[in-house]
């Protein structure tokens, strides 16, 4: 006979075991896009129909800088979790695996692109 409490038989058990971390990690990375894609706006609407030195300019300060770089941290791994969500519940097979590979490549791919992109404006 097992004295396990209802509590302790629920914790991370969902269907893969990870379904309550997830959940945490899209919650998190939402509230951090609530703050951090109206600072994006505010910051990178700054800059529209600027020259290139001017830009470059104000992306030389650390605070729009630092918001940029974060906000494209952040809405990719917001970006992968949500699609990873997807194919997983979509596509079956060994498609399901490539699909979720080339996924996370893409989204890493594109926040260093984005992040090196903004440490070459702000150095």
């Amino acid at each position: 006979m097992a004295f396990v409490t209802d509590r302790k038989r629920v914790v991370g058990m969902g269907s893969a075991k990870t379904g309550t971390d997830h959940h945490w990690k899209m919650m998190v990375s939402s509230m951090a896009l609530v703050v951090l894609i109206p600072l994006f706006i505010f910051t990178f609407g700054a800059t529209l129909g600027s020259s290139y030195e001017e830009v470059v300019a104000y992306y030389s300060r650390p605070v729009p800088a630092a918001i940029a770089a974060l906000t494209f941290m952040v809405s990719f791994f917001h970006f992968r979790k949500g699609v990873q969500t997807l194919i997983e519940d979509y596509v079956h097979g060994t498609m399901r695996k490539i699909l979720i590979i080339a996924m996370i490549c893409l989204s890493y791919g594109a926040a260093a692109f984005g992040v090196i992109a903004i440490l070459r404006l702000a150095l």
